[in-house]
C-alpha cells in the first residue's frame, strides 16, 4: 500500500492521540536508513526515540529472534520460566552497576519498569512519597505522568494525577539553574512537602532524555547519593532512554562513579523488541512479597533473546568505542555550527548522546521551538529524520545508531545543515 493509501486508514481507524503527524509509512530499514511505503529513502538520526543504538535490525538480534520464534515464544514466566529469562537477569546483575549484588525484574517498556521501581521503593522502605525532577522524563502511565517534569502533551487532560509525588529543580546552569540552587530546591522539597521519613525514593536520569539532554554534575549526583544514605531513601537511576551505549558507556551513570540502589532501563536494551528491566541491590528486590511483581508478557523469550544478542554485539564489535568516536564527530561538528550559526547554542554531548539549543540570542539564551519545528519539518522532507525535545522543545537531540556508516552519518550532517541555513539559524 501507498503512503497516500495507508494514511487514509490512519485517519479512519487510529485514534487521535496516538496517530502520528507523520504521513510516511516505514517499509523496511537497515541500520540508519529508512525506506517508506513509497520507496523514499530517509536517514534516521532519531533511532526510534533511542532504541536502535546498534542499528535497525542488526543481524545478530535478527538471528536471534528467528532462532527463539523456532523453540519457543511465550509461556508466561510466572508459569512456566525459561532459559533466556535467568541468563539475561545474569547478565544484567553482572554489568549494571548497582550496589552490592543485583537482581533483577524484566517488564515490557520504560514506564513498566518505572512503575514498578516506585512499587519495590516503597516496599522496601515502608514509605509513600516519591521525588523527582522537573524536565525529567518517566512514561506515559498514570503514575509515570506524575513523575514527569513537564506536563504538556503528557498530562493533558487526563484528570488528577496520582498523589505522593513531588518535585525539585534539575540542575540546568544554560537555563539559570545552578548546582547549589538544585540542591537547595531539593532540601525545600524535603522541608515543604515530602519529609525524608516519609519519602521512598528520589528518581533522576542521569542525563535528562525528553528534558533535553542536560547530564547531571557528578558532585550533584554524589550529593543525591549521600543524601540518601544518610535518610534511608532509595535513589533510583532512570537509564531509560541513556543506557547501552548511548553515551560511551554501558549506562550514563558510570562516569560519574555514582552506585545506586536501583536502575530503570528500556529502549536499546533488545534493538526494537519490547522489554526493560529494573535492576536493584537484592535486599531492595527482594522485599516485595511473592507473586507480587510480574505481567503476562513481562520478559517474553523473543525480547530475551534479542536482548542477550545485544550485548554479544557490545562485546565483539567495540560499540561503546563507536559510541565515544560518533560523539566527537557530532561535538566537533555542532561546534563549528555554533560558530557558523547565530542561533546555535550550547553544543553538548556525552558519548553520542548529543544536542544543541536553538536560541534566540547567545547572550539571553532565550528559547526559539519554532526553529526547530521549522528545521525538523525541512530536514524530512530532504529525507533526515531529527527530533526536537527539552522542557522549553527548544532543543535538537541526535540519536542515530552508533552503528551508522561514515558517509550516511557525513550525508545526514549535509542535510541539516542545509535546513540550518534555510531556516535562518
Amino acid at each position: 500500500m501507498s503512503n497516500k493509501e495507508l494514511q487514509a486508514l490512519k485517519e479512519r481507524y487510529v485514534a487521535a492521540g496516538a496517530a502520528s503527524p507523520n504521513e510516511q509509512f516505514a517499509d523496511h530499514a537497515t541500520n540508519a536508513e529508512i525506506w517508506d511505503a513509497d520507496g523514499k529513502r530517509m536517514i534516521d538520526f532519531a533511532g526510534g526515540i533511542g532504541v536502535l543504538n546498534i542499528g535497525h535490525r542488526h543481524p545478530k538480534v535478527v538471528e536471534a529472534i528467528k532462532a527463539q520464534l523456532d523453540k519457543l515464544m511465550h509461556t508466561c514466566q510466572t508459569v512456566m520460566p525459561y532459559e533466556g529469562y535467568v541468563r539475561l537477569a545474569q547478565k544484567l546483575s553482572d554489568v549494571v552497576p548497582v550496589r552490592g549484588h543485583a537482581k533483577v525484574m524484566l517488564a515490557n517498556s520504560g514506564a513498566e519498569a518505572l512503575e514498578n521501581a516506585v512499587k519495590i521503593a516503597r516496599s522496601a522502605t515502608g514509605r509513600t512519597n516519591v521525588i523527582c525532577f522537573d524536565g525529567g522524563y518517566h512514561g506515559r502511565t498514570f503514575m509515570t505522568m506524575a513523575m514527569n517534569g513537564k506536563a504538556a502533551p503528557y498530562q493533558t487532560d487526563f484528570g488528577p494525577m496520582p498523589g505522593m509525588v513531588y518535585r525539585a529543580p534539575y540542575p540546568v546552569a544554560y537555563h539559570g539553574v545552578s548546582e547549589d540552587e538544585a540542591l537547595r530546591g531539593l532540601a525545600m522539597t524535603m522541608k515543604a512537602d515530602s519529609p525524608a521519613h516519609n519519602t521512598a525514593a528520589i528518581v533522576i536520569e542521569p542525563v535528562l532524555g525528553e528534558g533535553g539532554f542536560y547530564q547531571a554534575p557528578t558532585s550533584f549526583m554524589k550529593a543525591l547519593r549521600k543524601i540518601c544514605d544518610d535518610n534511608g531513601i532509595v535513589l533510583i537511576v532512570d537509564e531509560v532512554q541513556s543506557g547501552f551505549g548511548r553515551t560511551g558507556k554501558m549506562f550514563a551513570i558510570e562516569h560519574t562513579g555514582v552506585e545506586p540502589d536501583m536502575m530503570t532501563m528500556a529502549k536499546s536494551m533488545a534493538d526494537g523488541m519490547p522489554i526493560s528491566a529494573i535492576v536493584g541491590t537484592d535486599k531492595i528486590m527482594d522485599s516485595c512479597g511473592p507473586n507480587s511483581l510480574g505481567g503476562t508478557y513481562t520478559g517474553s523469550p523473543t525480547a530475551c533473546a534479542a536482548a542477550l544478542a545485544v550485548f554479544e554485539v557490545f562485546e565483539t564489535e567495540d560499540i561503546l568505542g563507536k559510541s565515544q568516536r560518533l560523539g566527537d564527530k557530532l561535538n566537533q561538528r555542532f561546534s563549528q555550527w555554533q560558530e557558523q550559526f547565530a542561533h546555535v547554542d550550547n553544543v553538548r554531548s556525552l558519548g553520542s548522546m548529543a544536542a544543541f539549543e536553538l536560541v534566540d540570542s547567545k547572550d539571553t539564551h532565550k528559547p526559539m521551538p519554532e526553529l526547530v519545528g521549522a528545521i525538523t519539518k525541512l530536514a524530512k522532507a530532504k529525507g533526515l529524520i531529527v527530533l526536537g525535545c527539552g522542557l522549553y522543545g527548544n532543543t535538537l537531540r541526535f540519536l542515530m545508531p552508533v552503528t551508522i556508516e561514515d558517509e550516511v552519518l557525513e550525508e545526514g550532517l549535509a542535510i541539516l545543515e542545509e535546513c540550518l541555513k534555510e531556516a535562518g539559524a
